[in-house]
């Protein structure tokens, strides 16, 4: 019996996905547990599995394709078995649904019609001389007598009033497509030339349809900037004493095989901790109401080929930071090999977006509604500064800049919580004490 492949609902809101790729082809043996092909919603990219063995069949949706959530997309089938009655009926219905194709007006007299026909000859290329534009036998004969003009490569075949109005209109001729014989462009088609705003005289080198996940970053970003007033605050972060403790705890976890301790998840235990006795800056506005959030729910930006995208560790003030780091090397993984689901990017009350690992000494990052603040942490770099004994030193120091919003948070609130976390970084023993791993 065939088994049906389904577009997956994967979260409540969903109404549709987009296909993103095949990874088999129609009459594969497929086993169950198989990567079949992988889908974008507005949230994940998502790998799926094939839900039973057979032979692949009936795939519909090509890649780019949006399809809504339940319908069958393709299906299994056992060797021999043929597709499913109402699939044939489908293909027949959608085949009788599809219109013949426009036959063109051309105004031609019969004799040259039938010659035409004769000898293959395209009327729309063919320039009529007769009587109001139509075409004689004539001009279909000096059509088949014409030799082939080849346009040599960088050339444009184009007529003179359309390279004049080309010029006043400022419109690149390559990107214009003729209508005229073989291919020539004429006036008309430069009057109708509508090149995208913003790219005349431009050569696009690629055109990537603004979808999925990329779709989501651009209307969730926008949204957040045109109607959340940002407030920043900025300072530096002595990391030498966290260094310290990190190669104790790297040490440690080498010995027990247990996932090295990143700079990220002694960053998001440490905010975790702090953001207890900072309520405000996890907290969330809705409507007339500023909510002040009790779970601790701290996501992870990480950065894709396509976006990027901010998995979350829940709860992660109850977790050591064993635990934090092995969870955050999951979920990275997860995102670059799109295994993620909803349940890994929900419920996020605050986020950290590093950038420490491009080079990138200070930014300024967007805050991900509905949070009420976001956290960038720029590169670890060794200064010179003079310490609290008045001695020149060598220290590892870090920009970090709290993006707030100016609804829920004043600057001076903003500041007392970086400051606060700046103290807890600068000496995160107090932090790091908790059971390790495993």
């Amino acid at each position: 019996m065939a088994t049906k492949v389904i577009m997956p609902k994967l979260e409540m809101a969903q109404e549709s996905a987009t296909i993103i790729e095949w990874l088999k082809h129609e009459g594969d043996q497929i086993e169950k547990g198989e990567p079949l092909l992988v889908i974008e919603t507005d949230k994940v990219t998502v790998e799926l599995e094939s839900p039973g063995s057979g032979v692949l069949s009936s795939v519909r949706g090509d890649p780019g394709e949006e399809i809504p959530v339940t319908q069958v997309i393709a299906y299994l089938l056992e060797p021999g078995e043929e597709p499913p009655q109402e699939i044939i009926e489908e293909e027949i219905e959608r085949a009788l649904e599809i219109p013949p194709p426009p036959i063109p007006q051309v105004d031609v007299t019969p004799v040259a019609k039938r010659l035409a026909t004769t000898h293959g000859v395209d009327l729309g290329t063919v320039v009529g001389t007769g009587p109001k534009g139509q075409i004689t036998k004539e001009d279909v004969e000096a059509a088949l007598t014409a030799p082939a003009v080849v346009t040599p490569p960088g050339k444009i075949r184009a007529t003179p009033s359309a390279r004049r109005l080309a010029r006043e209109k400022g419109v690149d001729l390559s990107g214009v497509k003729g209508t005229g014989p073989r291919g020539q462009v004429t006036a008309e088609d430069v009057a109708a030339y509508s090149p995208a705003p913003g790219i005349v005289g431009l050569t696009p080198l690629e055109t990537v349809p603004l979808r999925g996940i990329r779709r989501t970053i651009a209307e969730r970003m926008t949204h957040s900037f045109q109607t959340t007033p940002h407030i920043f605050v900025s300072l530096r972060v002595d990391m030498n004493k966290l260094e310290a403790e990190r190669a104790r705890l790297n040490e440690a976890a080498e010995a027990n095989q247990f996932p090295r301790i990143s700079v990220t998840a002694i960053l998001v235990k440490v905010t975790a901790e702090v953001l207890k006795d900072h309520p405000w800056l996890n907290s969330t506005l809705q409507g007339e109401e500023i909510i002040l959030l009790s779970d601790l729910n701290i996501g992870v930006a990480v950065a894709l080929d396509g976006g990027l995208i901010a998995p979350v560790v829940h709860h992660a003030d109850g977790k050591s930071v064993a635990e934090i780091a092995a969870e955050v090397q999951d979920l990275a993984t997860r995102a670059r090999t799109n295994q993620l689901t909803p349940s890994h990017v929900a419920r996020g009350t605050f986020t950290i977006s590093n950038l420490g690992s491009f080079g990138v000494e200070q930014f300024t990052a967007i805050i991900n509604p509905p949070n009420a603040a976001i956290l960038a942490v720029g590169a670890i770099r060794s200064e010179v500064v003079v310490d609290e004994l008045g001695e020149i030193v060598v220290r590892p120091l870090v920009w970090m800049t709290l993006a707030a919003d100016h609804r829920i948070v004043d600057g001076a609130v903003a500041a007392k919580f970086l400051t606060a976390l700046k103290d807890a970084l600068e000496d995160p023993a107090q932090y790091l004490q908790s059971k390790p791993l495993g």
